[in-house]
């Protein structure tokens, strides 16, 4: 059963899932740039490959997205809660 929770406990929860997000979202941000322009700076004639790909690539595009797919689910796991939407429970009646 989804639980019910009150005005002021949704908006909070809301608000933590929200600041979350946005926080993974720039950790990958500056795991994208850090590993395109930082790894990638060099001549392309210094570059290191792996399967084909320049380092920087493979560490941005490949790593970085399983890596924070990984996280992703391993935060809406732990972090993020299941409540009902539309209905909110009284401030005085018991929470399921």
């Amino acid at each position: 059963m989804i639980p019910k929770l009150t005005e002021k406990e949704r908006s909070r929860q809301i608000g933590k899932e929200a600041k979350i997000t946005l926080v993974l979202f720039l950790v990958y941000f500056i795991w994208w740039c850090v590993t395109g322009y930082v790894v990638g700076g060099a001549e392309k004639d210094h570059y290191t490959y792996i399967y084909g790909m320049p380092l920087w690539f493979f560490l941005s595009s490949v790593v970085g997205y399983v890596l924070f797919s990984v996280a992703t689910i391993i935060i809406v796991k732990t972090c993020f809660r299941n409540f009902d939407l539309d209905e909110t429970a009284d401030d005085d009646e018991p929470k399921e």
